[in-house]
């Protein structure tokens, strides 16, 4: 098998290799090593030998000896789990995620751990504590967050597919601005269990991939109840290999009064270019209302940093993680933390800390919550009259390192489309859709297409998706080599 071959392969394409013999599940392997080896991306925290790729994976199964990686905020039972922090930079976990042990009961090896935001805080990976990935696309530009890494190994050849989180478009965001597929499902439709909590009513893992097929492969693994994470359930009768080449009787919902001010000209004519093919297709358009839509980046800058100052309350130098200090406990306590998070961490736990503190609480986490029925029922009434949700994946394409990191607020306003679905808790998919260039000028980069759908209908979403892929026809290899040393 030629390595042009293996790298123009994706998940799907691997597995049928391995599986008519034309490749060995070792020399793909080998293979993916030695790429993973030549990150010029800061994509991977921790890279693996073939021994420790192997290790509690299971021998056979239709995906086995396809690898993939994995964000480093999924616990590893021997391997480094840093979530990007100081905080846990010497931290080895004794037990696996389930997610993590999922696919490696599927045949899966583990790559290596792939670099994020710290803690899953962040919207371009430059939070992480070790350094921001680079977009394949071009170096000089962020590959988006907090899952930028896994985004920036699969779109730069460093990995066929790969796992992330979404807190409020974690997975959708960076999937966009790298041209890959990146899937938010139904939040409780995959345990929990073993991935660091940032937000617990939030956090979902999904997968990043080359293709809408690979998402939905990765899915079916991935889904389904697990007795350690109260909060899963699974997708009822799993997800089957998406088919679809029509749209024909689907209803496609635009968020006109969502999609106004802040997004790029070359973003909003790929959407609207894109529409034009659902159309082509068979798919009916339909403009909506989300009237509380407009109000979820404030509503969830509230909720997100509430939930992340009572789950990093536990990083306080005595259970586990980082120990600045030895003196008396109070210091420990503070000394610890200021030298083991971040700037950005640290600005969430302040701003949940006084959402939560007495006084406040109602003022802003009360009326935080508040907003997010309404955008629940928001949607609710949506699906009523449509079948999907549609809407730019990011209202601009990748910007360049350092462009908003002074300015909180305009690094939020990348997941203005995102946050919406995650605090309705559905799910949510980015696709490309297209190239474009920044307004103020530079090299054509891609752009994301977001498809949301109701609770659990993952089905749906992935057939619609896997035919306005085939309609796309979006060409990604360009940046295959852009990861490579």
């Amino acid at each position: 098998m030629s390595r042009s071959e293996l790298l123009a392969a994706d998940g799907a394409a691997t597995a049928a290799l391995i599986a008519s013999g034309e490749a060995s599940a070792n020399e793909v392997l080998d293979f993916w090593l030695e790429r993973a080896g030549s990150d010029a991306l800061n994509g991977y925290l921790w890279r693996a030998d073939r021994e420790s790729a192997r290790r509690g994976v299971a021998a056979d199964g239709p995906l086995a000896g396809v690898p993939l990686a994995i964000k480093d905020i999924f616990c590893t039972e021997g391997v480094p789990t840093t979530a990007a922090s100081r905080m846990l930079e010497t931290y080895v976990p004794p037990y696996t995620a389930t997610a993590v042990g999922r696919v490696a009961g599927a045949g899966m090896p583990m790559l290596g751990k792939t670099n994020m935001d710290e803690f899953a805080m962040g919207s371009s990976n430059e939070n992480s504590a070790f350094g921001p990935s680079l977009n394949p696309w071009d170096h000089e530009r962020v590959p988006g967050g907090s899952s930028g890494g896994s985004a920036a190994v699969v779109a730069g050849g460093l990995a066929p597919w790969a796992l992330g989180t979404d807190t409020g478009g974690s997975i959708r965001q960076p999937a966009g601005f790298c041209g890959i597929v990146g899937l938010k499902p139904t939040y409780g439709s995959i345990s929990r269990f073993g991935m660091i909590a940032f937000a617990s009513s939030l956090d979902q893992c999904g997968p990043l991939t080359r293709s809408v097929t690979d998402a939905a492969l990765l899915l079916d693994v991935l889904q389904g109840r697990d007795r350690m994470d109260s909060t899963s359930v699974g997708i009822e009768g799993g997800i089957a290999r998406p088919s679809a080449e029509r749209l024909d009787g689907l209803t496609f919902g635009v968020p006109r009064g969502l999609i106004g001010e802040g997004i790029e000209g070359g973003v909003l004519a790929r959407f609207e270019e894109t529409l034009l093919k659902i159309a082509d297709l068979g798919g009916t358009i339909a403009d909506i209302e989300l009237p509380h839509a407009g109000h979820a980046i404030s509503a969830y800058y509230v909720l997100a940093p509430a939930e992340a100052s009572t789950n990093l309350s536990r990083y306080d130098g005595v259970r586990y993680g980082l120990r600045a200090s030895d003196e008396d406990l109070l210091s420990m306590y503070e000394v610890t933390r200021e030298e083991g998070f971040g700037p950005e961490v640290k600005r969430r736990i302040m701003l949940g800390t006084y959402a939560l503190s007495s006084g406040y609480y109602d003022a802003y986490y009360g009326r935080a919550q508040r907003v997010r029925t309404r955008i629940v029922e928001d949607f609710d009434r949506a699906f009523g009259d449509v079948d999907f949700v549609v809407t730019p994946t990011s209202p601009t394409v990748a910007f360049r390192l350092g462009e908003k990191t002074e300015d909180p607020w305009a690094m939020y306003q990348s997941d203005l489309f995102t946050v919406p679905m995650s605090l309705a808790g559905i799910p949510a998919i980015s696709i490309p859709a297209g190239l474009a260039r920044p307004d103020g000028g530079g090299p054509e980069l891609p752009v994301g297409f977001q498809i949301a759908a109701p609770a659990f209908a993952e089905q749906r979403l992935l057939d619609a998706s896997f035919a306005l892929e085939g309609a796309i026809g979006f060409d990604g290899t360009a940046a295959l080599e852009g990861g490579v040393a």
